[in-house]
């Protein structure tokens, strides 16, 4: 196809019919012959789509803003230096946060698969597939039970005097949170906050040496009330979880603005904000840092989890995906500031009641920071009720959000792989097993337990996710491959910056601080004192290493199936892609396979050697004697 100066146009025109079957070389006769009939016309239900493209954008939305952006990013930046991380995040979320959620999004709507049946492009790398999907899993077993957390906060948020701003009697050497005149603090003194989270709320033992003990009965019912609510936003698929997404996605942008302009004109909250924007330059040395901003990337943009993939693979085939990545993952970085001026804006109020540095006003991370710091910080605001109200309620909505897009994860892979059950009786099914799972958290003794899933469970595996799954596209299925897919199917060419990124700058950053963790893996710590029984490592470990397994465990499950004399030649035949590989439509099945063998043959004729192809396709070398040809 020749514009008027006798060049090729840069996008291919997927309106146009392909050419005839005379016109095609043997080769494109052969690849067509392979062609899969559309589910549809194998007698499969039909795909579900999204209602619109916004659906998509605000589901996308609402899965990467989460609590992750409220109470997980402050305090890493609080623990990591405050400004001094702000700059190895955003180096981070440039170099691999942006790359990864663009492939994922490119990945789930060119092939319109979930996060296991995606891996027809290279089927030995199935495994992958299912690792991020426990991952996930492992995930979602806890997160709701946070959302019950915030669930009963908020309904506690209405009384007259705040419970936890206050000192039970029974307390020993508590410090009333609500008190800010005359504060007097030794080495032995708690909030009460602090101790009305752990006392009144958790029950929480010293350990769980003498066992779990039983579900409290008021947070299994906050509990229960969180799987309700996720089970009616799920229960139609995309259908009834892209309508609730607008509110979502926008309801905690309300909230945090309300919570910004208040915390803004509080005494002392510019001193925070200050500590937040003002890097110490000597952090920037540490590999530390550098970990905790890939570890908060991927947590909050939600990437090699599956939701990304999951519901670009409802999209319509032509959707601007590249423009709603850039998007998504700029107002992450957004929401992700908005959040830290507010809550240092609180810290520095905090540290000007107490006359205290910024530093010395947060005593724990993790739950700790959401149902203890911040509660603790909000009952000496002037107006706690209010700020108490709008933050739980903040935190629940966007605690729904993500947990909606992890579950949605879980189920189109149950959906994909049992077609004729409905959506809603799936989701029922998911949720009731959700909430049997949860309440192990909902004990006295669940906060332990949760530690455990999300260190082991959590971060370590979805990051060993993340390097798998970039060098199985990029260098098993191939750059060049993908970088066609994608011209193909929006019609524009693969810029020089994604290329390298995915091609090298990506993949090593991530093996580095893969390395770094791994050197520096040491047993986990409850608030930093509490050493687990051997068991409870054990289990961590456990849950660790399946989820790894499952990556060679298919592998040689694809190379036993695909078994011949020649190990060279079984090895080609279970890492290349399948023939059911590519657009779900036959018709744009059709004219991809046309689209891409015009592309191979071009190859061809500039590949001189491997060292060679690797550069051209680093360099776009191939697009760019295509478009000059």
């Amino acid at each position: 196809m020749k514009n008027k100066k006798g060049k090729v146009n840069k996008a291919f025109d997927a309106s146009e019919p392909p050419p005839s079957f005379s016109e095609a070389t043997k080769n494109e006769k052969a690849a067509l012959d392979t062609i899969t009939k559309d589910d549809t016309e194998s007698g499969e239900p039909e795909r579900a789509m999204w209602g619109n493209q916004i659906e998509f954008l605000m589901s996308c939305i609402a899965t990467s803003v989460g609590l992750g952006n409220v109470w997980r990013f402050p305090f890493v930046a609080y623990q990591n230096g405050g400004g001094a991380f702000l700059i190895p995040y955003i180096i981070v979320l440039i170099l691999i946060g942006k790359p990864m959620y663009y492939l994922e999004g490119v990945l789930g709507q060119f092939s319109s698969r979930n996060t296991v049946k995606v891996w027809a492009l290279a089927p030995a790398m199935k495994g992958i597939g299912y690792a991020q999907s426990l991952a996930c899993s492992y995930i979602l077993s806890y997160y709701v039970s946070i959302i019950g957390l915030c669930l009963y906060y908020f309904a506690m948020s209405f009384q007259p005097v705040l419970p936890w701003a206050v000192c039970d009697p029974e307390w020993r050497n508590c410090v009333p949170s609500g008190q800010t005149e005359n504060v007097t603090l030794t080495n032995v003194s708690r909030s009460s906050a602090e101790l009305y989270f752990t006392k009144t709320v958790l029950q929480q033992p010293k350990g769980i040496e003498g066992g779990l003990g039983m579900p409290l009965w008021y947070l299994t019912l906050c509990l229960l009330a969180s799987w309700l609510v996720i089970f009616v936003i799920v229960s139609r698929g995309v259908k009834s979880s892209g309508k609730a997404s607008y509110f979502l996605a926008l309801f905690p942008y309300v909230v945090m603005i309300i919570l910004l302009i208040t915390t803004v004109i509080l005494p002392g909250a510019g001193n925070g904000i200050l500590f937040f924007v003002l890097p110490q330059w000597d952090k920037l040395a540490e590999l530390s840092v550098w970990y905790a901003a890939v570890t908060q990337v991927f947590f909050s943009l939600s990437v090699c989890t599956g939701p990304i993939i999951m519901f670009s693979s409802y999209n319509g085939f032509k959707q601007n995906v590249y423009r709603d990545a850039m998007i998504v993952t700029t107002l992450d970085t957004f929401t992700s500031l908005l959040s830290g001026f507010t809550i240092f804006g609180i810290l520095g109020n905090l540290a000007h009641v107490l006359d205290r540095n910024v530093t010395e006003v947060v005593g724990s991370g993790g739950t700790g920071l959401a149902f203890v710091s911040y509660p603790d910080a909000i009952a000496k605001t002037f107006q706690p009720q209010l700020f108490a109200v709008l933050f739980f309620l903040m935190m629940s909505v966007l605690g729904v959000g993500s947990a909606v897009a992890l579950l949605s994860s879980v189920n189109t892979i149950l959906l994909d792989a049992f077609p004729r059950v409905k959506t809603v009786y799936m989701s029922a099914l998911s949720c009731t097993v959700g909430f049997g799972i949860g309440l192990v958290y909902v004990t006295p003794a669940g906060q332990y337990v949760l530690e455990i899933v999300d260190y082991y469970g959590g971060t370590f595996l979805i990051l060993f996710c993340g390097i798998a799954e970039i060098f199985a596209v990029f260098w098993i299925y191939g750059l060049e491959n993908i970088c066609t897919d994608i011209e193909f199917m929006l019609g524009i060419s693969t810029s020089v910056y994604w290329r390298f990124c995915w091609g090298f700058i990506t993949p090593a950053m991530m093996v580095v601080v893969f390395v770094y963790a791994l050197l520096s893996f040491d047993n986990l710590t409850f608030g930093g004192t509490y050493i687990y029984p051997t068991a409870g490592y054990v289990a961590g470990y456990l849950m660790l290493f399946v989820g790894i397994a499952l990556v060679p465990l298919f592998t040689g499950l694809a190379m036993y199936k695909n078994r011949s004399g020649n190990i060279w030649e079984t090895i080609k035949k279970a890492f290349r892609k399948k023939s059911s590989w590519g657009p779900r439509a036959q018709n744009n099945k059709v004219q991809w396979l046309l689209f891409t063998e015009n592309r191979q043959q071009l190859r061809l004729t500039m590949n001189r050697s491997w060292l060679r192809h690797i550069w051209l396709s680093l360099s776009g070398g191939y697009q760019r004697a295509l478009r000059y040809k």
